[in-house]
């Protein structure tokens, strides 16, 4: 099985399935972003650790919706529902139709648009440790036997599918959803069910993108 996932350019928006797609290195984005009194206030009850990476994550969205829906960067706010899944308000008003996924590692930060659910994450191939670990939790003996678990690439290409998929369903990788989310094929990606997958390569992490059809 063929798991040699393309390479995707950082800083481009990227369009597959419909979808919009960016990822940065986190070191290229200097600039905070426009904050709302509502986004001050959600970036205000982070501890200090997580303030840096959310601001990052919310700088790359804001980016990728203005371009998306042509919006001055100002009247576009990324608030949490909830569940803690992001939220795209225009004006002051949430954009129907339209889903947003963020996501973070140390080095770099991805965001998604789609006019269907989506999930998007990154998982650097240093992490592959942590993702065998855990993997009896995330995968059954057969996506095991798929995946193979001395291939840091494929490890961590494959808990960026899981945590792509469980977001776009808005649901969590700590509980029971990953299980019932089946990774079909790797390279390249399928899941089971009305899924539609792909893997990338950005610097030293795998990007997943996962789009849920309701």
């Amino acid at each position: 099985m063929d798991t040699t996932f393309r390479r995707i350019a950082p800083g481009d928006v990227h369009r597959w399935g419909g979808a919009a797609l960016i990822v940065a290195r986190r070191t290229d984005l200097l600039a905070a972003p426009p904050l709302s009194v509502a986004e001050r206030r959600v970036v205000g009850a982070l501890p200090a650790w997580r303030q840096a990476e959310w601001l990052a994550g919310r700088l790359l969205a804001k980016r990728l919706v203005g371009q998306v829906v042509s919006a001055p960067a100002p009247q576009v706010e990324v608030l949490p529902r909830a569940d803690g899944s992001p939220c795209v308000l225009v004006g002051g008003s949430p954009v129907p139709g339209l889903h947003l996924s963020i996501s973070h590692t140390t080095r770099h930060v991805a965001a998604a648009l789609a006019p269907e659910p989506v999930g998007v994450d990154l998982c650097e191939t240093g992490s592959a440790a942590t993702v065998r670990r855990v993997a009896d939790h995330a995968f059954s003996p057969s996506e095991l036997s798929l995946i193979g678990t001395r291939r840091p690439e494929a490890l961590a290409g494959a808990w960026a599918l899981k945590e792509a998929a469980v977001k776009a369903d808005r649901s969590s990788v700590f509980g029971a959803a990953p299980r019932g989310i089946e990774i079909l094929a790797l390279g390249p990606p399928l899941l089971a069910g009305r899924r539609r997958a792909m893997v990338w390569r950005a610097g030293d992490a795998l990007l997943a993108l996962v789009l849920a059809r309701p």
